[in-house]
């Protein structure tokens, strides 16, 4: 089973919408567990989860399905949203707003009461089997006027806020998923909610969890620390040479400049 620590009561709210056949939109910032919990939730409800990763090159048919030649001539293959509604599963779509609007038109007749999708390449209108749900997800701080979400799609959606755990929570899942001990993941986590803070280097992104993860990694294979946090944490941040020296200070305040008593 996913290992999952509830910030609040998203299980019992996502557990709702899928007793219910809504469709559930996930906000928050990379690397804060969004993927993860929704893993979590199909092991929880017993359904298969078809993830697609969207991009700028996403099109309907990557969602919908295609015709294919093969050796007894054409035929039609499901996308991983048409299995999803197949077979009552769970369509997760990662980072929705980086698909193209007119990839994503392809959702409205399933995140409404019709919940079908119209294959317009076979002439089929499919129901949705019971069971199937919709989740889509994307990072609020990468909106754009030309990438934000429509209204009208939306609106068709429970959402949910996900945000960086409370510290000790975080603490838990740095420990079950790099099996670190206490003492390496609260200074891990210090870290990164100092990191956080800094709010006078240009950081497109936060530390984010999934980092902390990475860098206790490193640490329990043998890296030192100073050395790990650079690599799994700090350079994975930003680009800039400036800034990543400026977030080492940071690495130093915490660990010291020598990984003495590692």
């Amino acid at each position: 089973m996913t290992f999952y620590q509830a910030a609040g009561n998203e299980i019992e709210l996502f557990q709702a919408a899928a007793n219910n056949g809504l469709p559930v939109l996930i906000k928050g910032p990379t690397g804060c567990g969004k993927t993860r919990f929704v893993r979590f939730m199909a092991e929880k409800l017993g359904r298969p989860v078809y993830t697609v990763a969207c991009h700028d090159d996403l099109t309907a048919a990557d969602l919908v399905g295609r015709h294919l030649i093969g050796p007894d001539g054409t035929y039609w293959q499901d996308g991983p949203l048409t299995r999803a509604v197949r077979e009552g599963g769970i369509c997760y779509l990662d980072e929705v707003v980086e698909a193209r609007k007119d990839t994503t038109v392809v959702l409205h007749p399933l995140a409404d009461d019709r919940r079908e999708l119209p294959i317009e390449r076979t002439g089929e209108v499919l129901k949705a089997a019971p069971g199937f749900m919709l989740v889509v997800s994307y990072n609020p701080g990468y909106q754009s006027l030309l990438k934000g979400m429509k209204p009208s799609t939306r609106q068709r959606f429970v959402s949910m806020s996900f945000d960086y755990p409370d510290a000790g929570t975080e603490q838990t899942i740095v420990i079950e998923e790099s099996g670190c001990d206490r003492e390496l993941a609260e200074q891990l986590v210090n870290l990164a909610r100092s990191v956080r803070n800094l709010k006078d280097h240009d950081l497109e992104e936060a530390a984010s969890t999934r980092l902390l993860i990475h860098t206790a990694h490193l640490i329990r294979a043998g890296v030192p620390i100073t050395e790990a946090c650079r690599a799994g944490m700090i350079e994975p941040l930003s680009d800039d040479e400036a800034t990543v020296s400026a977030l080492m200070e940071v690495v130093y305040a915490v660990f010291g400049k020598s990984d003495e008593g590692q």
